[in-house]
């Protein structure tokens, strides 16, 4: 169904809710694949034979599926390789002829290689239907100007292209993440480095490796404390990237030196892999201050200044990339999985 009106969509805020009951509302995801080809940036366009049209890879969310996640995978099952996300990109928000609103978030994504062990935590896909995509092409950002069947297709492009111009578009991230609901202190009587998970706060691990496996992660590190351990082993498990524990950013140590986790935090950021970091909600304002000395203005402004920072079980995705004045932040984006 053409769309009526097209609106442009800021991914780096947060949209506006809209009263499903009024305008129910179609949540899609998709990607911009790029690769530098010879020296020459280019990009993936898919043609859809149902719909005779040019358009990027991306497709409707599944049930309690994350915008990322439903990004990663439509690209690979409209284009057959898997992918990792970048920077976020403009989004679209169409108004249907029947009064439906749907909504499309984009990122920048680029193949993943063998060497990115966080694509072996991801479901299966399945191969591309000829059916429903009959040719993909690279080519260079002209002409996919020019063959994109939807002007309003463009838009991300200029996204993407603005980025590349300031060399901003190739990224690594780096993903905070706040451990997963926890048993309460009131109810627990042992050792405060060994309070567990709840049952809800083990589903939100489970939920969140979907997540972290959509991005270009290499390295995980956490407090070794259980419940942040039990948040992102199941991730490693998945991924087959070991645990580096760091007791530098365990509460404890924390009460002793903030020092210790923004330095630790800093070492994340000059490194040149992609990494999750675990770690409780009192480091959090350490962690955040110390993203905060390398953010982009924009970036800055988008970080969490009050608490509860991040809610259990969510994460935080900074993109890093590496300018002239050295590692820059460029773009923050919150997520919290769905447990169901």
């Amino acid at each position: 169904m053409a769309p009526t009106a097209v609106r442009v969509v800021d991914m780096s805020a947060e949209v506006e809710q809209i009263d499903t009951s009024v305008a129910p509302v179609v949540q899609a995801a998709g990607t911009l694949p790029w690769r530098v080809h010879k020296g020459e940036l280019q990009v993936e366009l898919i043609h859809r034979p149902r719909y005779r049209d040019w358009s990027w890879p991306k497709g409707k969310l599944d049930k309690a599926e994350s915008r990322p996640v439903a990004a990663v995978r439509e690209t690979a099952e409209e284009t057959g390789r898997p992918v990792v996300l970048g920077v976020p990109l403009t989004g679209l928000q169409y108004l249907l002829a029947d009064g439906t609103v749907k909504r499309a978030h984009y990122w920048a994504a680029q193949r993943a290689g063998a060497d990115v062990p966080a694509v072996a935590a991801r479901f299966p896909v399945p191969p591309v239907d000829p059916n429903e995509i009959d040719d993909r092409k690279w080519m260079t950002p002209e002409k996919a100007l020019a063959k994109l069947s939807r002007p309003s297709d463009r838009l991300p492009l200029e996204t993407l292209l603005d980025a590349h111009r300031t060399g901003t578009l190739a990224t690594r991230p780096l993903i905070i993440v706040r451990h997963g609901k926890a048993v309460d202190r009131s109810r627990w009587s042992g050792d405060e480095a060994t309070r567990p998970l709840t049952p809800f706060g083990s589903g939100q691990a489970s939920a969140l490796v979907q997540l972290l496996a959509c991005y270009g992660v290499q390295q995980i590190v956490t407090s070794p404390w259980q419940r942040c351990v039990s948040t992102v082993e199941p991730f490693a498990a998945a991924s087959g990237i070991p645990l580096t524990p760091l007791d530098n950013i365990t509460e404890r140590a924390h009460e002793q030196t903030a020092k210790s986790a923004f330095d630790a935090t800093t070492a994340l950021i000059e490194g040149n892999v992609g990494a999750v970091l675990c770690t409780h909600r009192p480091v959090l304002p350490t962690v955040f201050d110390a993203l905060r000395q390398f953010a982009r203005a924009h970036a800055r402004r988008a970080l969490p200044r009050s608490t509860p920072y991040l809610q259990p079980g969510a994460c935080l995705v900074a993109q890093i990339a590496d300018t002239s004045a050295g590692p820059r932040i460029v773009t923050v984006e919150k997520f919290k999985p769905q447990v169901w």
